[in-house]
């Protein structure tokens, strides 16, 4: 009798949470939501949508005035209706430096956000007084300034919109990879993958610590989120859950050396199917980053990402790789800038969708509960 009234307490409550669930996402659709980054349903029911991805993704690449490095980029919006990612690669002169700019934005509560992030934060870095002298304190400072004049240049507007950020700057011989959010950045060294950047999630100790020291919480809804609602914990934008979702960024240094191969960034479309290892050994024999970075698009379509899909491939040279490179591809002018086609490109989307769930209406997510 235990037994049977353990089960059937058990079913009950299970029915009573995924009626809190369908509730809640019932209601975020009302809102035009509908972000991978946040909604249990999208977890556990199949994607019902039937949109495809195009075939022939944007994607392009370009060479460095100096020999060091070539790059290329693929996007696509993959099984999404919907393309909340950016990217931007740039190369520019800063104090008699050539310097590579390079990052991939992925998007959530809309596009808005990482159109933002993508269009101001690298101009903001650059012209930061410190950018040579004290990189690292510059990036700091560029990521917090362009979250700050993002959530007061949008005027209470798109205030679920919120952004990831996976950046790397090539200064002389450094590398500085930076990274708020669940995008990753990985580079192969002697032939090794090695992850240059943290996924921010809500579970880990010291975020979650951080998260309930600010006031905050995190719950289970079919994965760790903050407030119930949002997937990672650290993010540009998120305007109601700013006091808990900070967009200070974890920065690494790598140096320039001959055992730096390449380097991939990439949004989530690409890591929740494909490991490091698998996507480090996957292009290392491709020399042309741009269809490096198509390989691993292609890859993690066929795989089920169901996420939009937005890899950036940068590749280091000797001399050797170089003279190979100049017959292969046409050198960028300088300043060069790249960014997503207007075929393809995340800001001609006209639809901004997001799960997420404002905190100052919890109420209404009662009210929804009790109808269920």
């Amino acid at each position: 009798m235990r037994r049977l009234v353990g089960l059937i307490s058990t079913i009950y409550c299970s029915l009573i949470w995924f009626g809190f669930c369908l509730a809640v996402e019932i209601w975020a659709e009302s809102r035009n939501w509908g972000s991978s980054k946040m909604g249990y349903l999208n977890s556990i029911l199949p994607n019902s949508s039937g949109s495809q991805a195009d075939d022939s993704p944007v994607s392009g690449g370009g060479l460095s005035q100096n020999g060091k490095f070539s790059y290329g980029y693929a996007s696509s919006p993959g099984k999404r209706s919907s393309m909340e990612d950016f990217y931007e690669t740039r190369i520019d002169g800063v104090d008699g430096e050539i310097v590579g700019l390079f990052g991939v934005f992925d998007g959530h509560g809309g596009a808005r956000a990482a159109e933002y992030v993508k269009q101001n934060l690298f101009s903001n870095l650059i012209s930061h007084p410190k950018f040579i002298s004290d990189t690292k304190s510059a990036i700091a400072d560029a990521y917090n300034h362009t979250d700050s004049e993002f959530l007061k240049s949008e005027n209470n507007q798109n205030r679920d919109a919120g952004s990831t950020a996976s950046t790397a700057i090539l200064v002389g011989d450094r590398l500085l990879v930076a990274n708020v959010g669940d995008s990753r950045a990985v580079i192969c060294r002697g032939g090794n993958a090695i992850a240059v950047s943290r996924d921010h999630k809500p579970d880990q100790t010291d975020e979650r610590q951080r998260i309930e020291e600010a006031g905050g919480f995190v719950m289970w809804a079919g994965t760790w989120r903050v407030g119930g609602v949002l997937a990672v914990s650290r993010a540009f934008g998120d305007r109601l859950l700013k006091q808990y979702v900070v967009a200070d960024p974890e920065i690494q240094e790598e140096v320039v050396d001959g055992s730096l191969e390449f380097l991939i960034l990439a949004s989530d479309g690409l890591w929740d199917v494909v490991t490091n290892e698998e996507a480090v050994a996957m292009i290392k024999t491709i020399e042309d980053p741009e269809q490096a970075a198509k390989r691993l698009l292609q890859e993690a379509y066929q795989r089920g990402s169901a996420d939009n899909i937005t890899c950036v491939v940068v590749r280091f040279l000797d001399g050797k790789d170089y003279n190979a490179h100049q017959q292969q591809a046409q050198p960028s002018p300088s300043p060069t800038s790249s960014s997503s086609s207007s075929t393809n490109s995340p800001s001609s989307s006209t639809s901004s969708s997001s799960n997420t769930v404002s905190c100052e209406n919890s109420h209404h997510l009662l009210s929804l509960l009790c109808l269920v």
